[in-house]
């Protein structure tokens, strides 16, 4: 079984283009799944969800309703990718049918270590 060093979160992001059908939607959606669990059964996927379309933002100011990005930017879903590096999952990733229908696909490691103030993170802003 892998552990997280090698595992890297799959978000799904941005929406069907406008000029697909429904049947070449449904279509990418149906060779999805397919390619999906055959991933799974190889080890190569764990699995994840779907999100849904409500959301609430929480900060300092308080609660408010969302979702809050830009249509390119939504979140779809998140999966796990259990690959050797990077650059495999990224290869992994590109081979996801969703993509020809205009949906794009961040990956990004899960780090094995506790956040620090001390160091670089993805939360920390920039000080060059």
């Amino acid at each position: 079984m892998a552990t997280a060093s090698n595992e890297y979160l799959l978000l799904s992001r941005g929406q069907w283009d406008a000029d697909k059908s429904a049947e070449q939607i449904q279509s990418a959606i149906d060779d999805f799944y397919a390619w999906y669990e055959r991933l799974v059964s190889e080890g190569k996927f764990k699995r994840g969800r779907r999100l849904a379309a409500a959301a609430k933002l929480v900060n300092r100011v308080g609660v408010t309703d969302g979702p809050f990005a830009e249509t390119k930017e939504i979140i779809g879903g998140y999966w796990f990718i259990v690959a050797s590096s990077l650059q495999e999952a990224a290869t992994i990733a590109a081979e996801n049918p969703c993509v020809a229908c205009g949906l794009s696909y961040e990956i990004r490691p899960i780090e094995l270590g506790r956040a620090s103030a001390y160091r670089e993170s993805s939360e920390m802003p920039s000080r060059r």
